[in-house]
């Protein structure tokens, strides 16, 4: 999905929502446990009950590979049935030597290698240049760099002052924005940025004014929704915001599709309105 696409898409669904699909086989409800693939059951209904709302979908796939090879196969599957207008995020933080990272890029991006063909990767750039290069060589792919991200272990390095830096002393998230954008552009590169960090919000921007910025951390963490979007949005949108646990839990029973669709539903309706905003 290019650029142009995804902004479209946005501003055609009024929304910015990425729904993540961490999906944990001991909380699913107890009625499906008896279907012959109970997470792809589940997510199943979640994208059927989400997707007027969502414009992206991000597996964790730690989720799938925890299950070996039968988590594997659930997460094809997922990729398979989520609607081509919405983009697709493998959320395996991924980064090595060059030749690691090579085969971590065919993985999640050729569809004859492992059977996934996905939209973009999450991507940690703690190794540099060579770790990351290997997924921009696929044309039409995207990877989506940590930068600083919601966890508190984020302060121990993503925080730690540079005294030469490009621009003097700054954060080491701020080298690590300014340094990958002379790898790729803003139609091939977004950014990590947890919607709990919104104190660098502004800062950020400035750093990567054009740049997609996929922000978790809304709901359970205790982001707020208000004021990642004030900080975030462009004029071409600039934002994708996860929720995962408060969408796939927000019940255990027969109903949880239903209340699912409520939780993106109010998420998508708050989202209009700050687009609504950029007017």
């Amino acid at each position: 999905m290019t650029y142009s696409e995804l902004s479209e898409q946005i501003f055609q669904k009024r929304s910015y929502l990425c729904v993540g699909l961490d999906t944990d086989p001991r909380k699913l409800p107890r009625h499906l446990l008896t279907e012959a693939d109970p997470v792809f059951t589940f997510n199943k209904a979640i994208i059927d009950a989400t997707a007027e709302f969502a414009v992206s979908y991000k597996p964790n796939i730690a989720f799938y590979e925890a299950q070996g090879p039968r988590g594997w196969e659930s997460l094809q599957k997922t990729l398979a049935y989520i609607p081509e207008n919405c983009f697709t995020i493998a959320d395996a933080k991924r980064g090595d030597i060059g030749n690691t990272s090579d085969l971590y890029a065919r993985t999640f991006f050729d569809s004859a290698a492992a059977g996934l063909a996905f939209d973009s990767v999450t991507v940690a750039p703690y190794m540099g240049r060579d770790s990351v290069l290997p997924f921009l060589a696929y044309e039409g792919k995207w990877v989506i760099l940590l930068a600083l991200t919601s966890n508190p272990g984020s302060a121990d390095f993503q925080r730690q002052q540079l005294h030469d830096g490009p621009l003097g002393s700054q954060a080491l998230f701020e080298t690590v924005i300014q340094t990958a954008q002379t790898w790729a552009g803003h139609d091939q590169l977004m950014f990590v940025v947890g919607a709990t960090q919104t104190s660098e919000l502004q800062r950020i921007r400035e750093l990567a004014p054009n740049n997609f910025l996929l922000v978790p951390g809304v709901g359970a963490q205790g982001g707020n929704l208000a004021d990642v979007s004030r900080l975030g949005l462009t004029k071409t949108g600039g934002l994708l915001v996860n929720a995962s646990r408060n969408i796939l839990y927000a019940s255990d029973g027969t109903d949880f599709a239903d209340r699912a669709r409520e939780e993106a539903r109010a998420l998508q309706q708050e989202m209009a309105q700050h687009l609504a905003s950029l007017d």
